[in-house]
């Protein structure tokens, strides 16, 4: 079903007729090295792989039962239908501020307001996080430094990193990419051998999805709750559509982050789910504190492999400072393209000659940093622990802003332009509206966790703080729209 088109005064053409390049999105206009196809494959390809997998999966499976991978499955398939519906917007409107941008589009400047600073707040709290995570694990390598020195290293490493070039950030990201996919791909293939009783020393292992308990032994209603858990693995698929915008040929990379993210969810998450709940019983898998009992560490200890402890422990590492790297290229990008749009100083929308917002990307790194010094400095405090809980919403938040700008944009465009897409969402505008009521669902089924309703007040409270400033924002826009200034001046 197609919605008819209806004119809107506030609009006197297109919203996909005036396509935002990704050298003027946020400022000054610079030339600067792109990101070539190998890059986009790799990110589009282990962009999402973070320790939340390797170690987080494990939480799920002794909270679900083999049924976690229902749970997979169908936060899969909410993931997929978002990505899809901001690919079709993508490849007709490439933005490095992505749903940001289309949410200004489609329904105005407090949709794209709210959702860009929570975005961008989201991965300010990830970036702190990873820090902490990384500095641990070089002070356990290396005690010569204390856990907060290690942090704050890895945090300059990378941001010298995105600071070279954002071919310098897509080359990175590609190596690190590619130990995490080989990582996954061993584990896939050693572990389907052993299910089936094909690897030396093993015996079909099929039965262990129901013998204990059933496949859902906490029964069906814990699956959806599942959901909750699962879905913020999944965050972080949509740098593959910003990262697009800044390579040789961004629709070709849209359409390719956009078409291959549905078997990348059914290969490295659902199947590597599948394994570990086949292989061992999910009442016997230990709970996931460290390197050492993740449930890709036990898996690959049961197949014997040599020193796996080790050989995790550098898998996970390298899944922790990508995931750093890509946080602050999303975090720099986001917040450039919102001084872009008049939602932050202007300044922080000014890009060096190589194309860099490096007072963006600056800005960014600062907030992770205190973050990190407050989790160091102030342990018992619990604001480490606030930052990390009130951004647990953003990625419900963006799916939801971005189903509702996508049947926005697509209500404003003609028949014509309608066929004219070259990437196009499928029975629209139905599936929208099934995204939004799965992502209310998952929003009432985290109220009745611990963890969940935790994340729930708490995200509620950041938005809050956002809103109240929205007023000052909105007449700082009203007050440069009246001196003639353009938002991305």
């Amino acid at each position: 079903m197609e919605v008819a088109h209806t004119p809107d005064p506030k609009f006197d053409k297109s919203p996909f007729s005036d396509p935002v390049s990704p050298e003027t999105s946020a400022g000054s206009t610079v030339v600067h090295k792109k990101l070539r196809p190998r890059h986009i494959t790799m990110i589009t390809l282990g962009g999402i792989i973070g320790a939340a997998l390797f170690v987080g999966s494990g939480n799920v499976i002794r909270a679900v039962g083999p049924a976690a991978i229902v749970s997979y499955l169908i936060g899969g398939l909410l993931v997929f239908l978002a990505m899809r519906m901001l690919g079709e917007m993508a490849a007709a409107r490439p933005a490095i501020g992505s749903f940001m941008e289309y949410a200004r589009v489609g329904l105005g400047n407090w949709a794209a307001y709210l959702v860009g600073w929570l975005y961008w707040y989201f991965w300010v709290g990830v970036i702190a996080f990873e820090a902490v995570l990384a500095g641990g694990t070089m002070h356990d390598w290396f005690p010569i430094l204390p856990s907060w020195a290690w942090s704050l290293i890895m945090l300059a490493v990378f941001v010298g990193v995105n600071l070279i070039s954002v071919r310098a950030f897509g080359e990175i990201e590609f190596w690190l990419a590619s130990i995490k996919v080989l990582a996954i791909i061993v584990f896939l293939g050693a572990g389907v051998l052993f299910m089936f009783g094909l690897w030396p020393d093993s015996t079909n292992t099929i039965s262990n999805l129901w013998a204990h308990g059933g496949f859902a032994p906490k029964g069906v209603g814990v699956i959806f709750t599942g959901v909750a858990l699962v879905i913020f693995s999944y965050f972080g698929t949509e740098i593959a559509v910003m990262a697009s915008a800044e390579s040789d040929d961004p629709a070709k990379g849209i359409r390719q982050a956009t078409n291959t993210v549905i078997w990348r969810i059914l290969l490295f998450f659902v199947g590597a789910v599948l394994v570990i709940v086949t292989i061992v019983p999910w009442n016997e898998l230990p709970k996931p504190e460290d390197t050492a009992t993740a449930p890709f560490t036990y898996v690959f200890t049961l197949l014997g492999l040599p020193n796996a402890g080790v050989i995790m422990q550098l898998v996970i590492f390298t899944a922790i400072i990508s995931v750093l790297n890509s946080g602050l290229y999303s975090a720099s990008r986001m917040f450039a393209s919102l001084a872009g749009q008049g939602f932050a100083p202007r300044f922080v929308a000014k890009r060096a000659r190589n194309g860099i917002p490096v007072f963006a990307l600056l800005a960014s790194t600062s907030g992770g940093i205190i973050a990190t010094i407050f989790n160091f400095a102030a342990p018992g405090s619990g604001i480490f622990d606030f930052i990390m809980n009130s951004a647990g919403l953003v990625a419900l938040f963006v799916y939801a802003f971005i189903s509702l700008t996508q049947m926005r944009l697509r209500q404003k465009m003609t028949p014509e332009e309608v066929a004219g897409l070259k990437l196009k969402m499928w029975f629209h505008p139905w599936l929208n509206i099934f995204l939004i009521a799965a992502i209310a669902a998952i929003f009432v089924a985290m109220l009745f966790t611990e963890d969940g309703s935790t994340q729930v007040w708490t995200s509620l409270i950041a938005t809050a703080v956002l809103v109240a400033f929205w007023p000052l924002v909105r007449r700082n826009l009203k007050k440069r729209k009246t001196t003639g200034a353009h938002p991305r001046d």
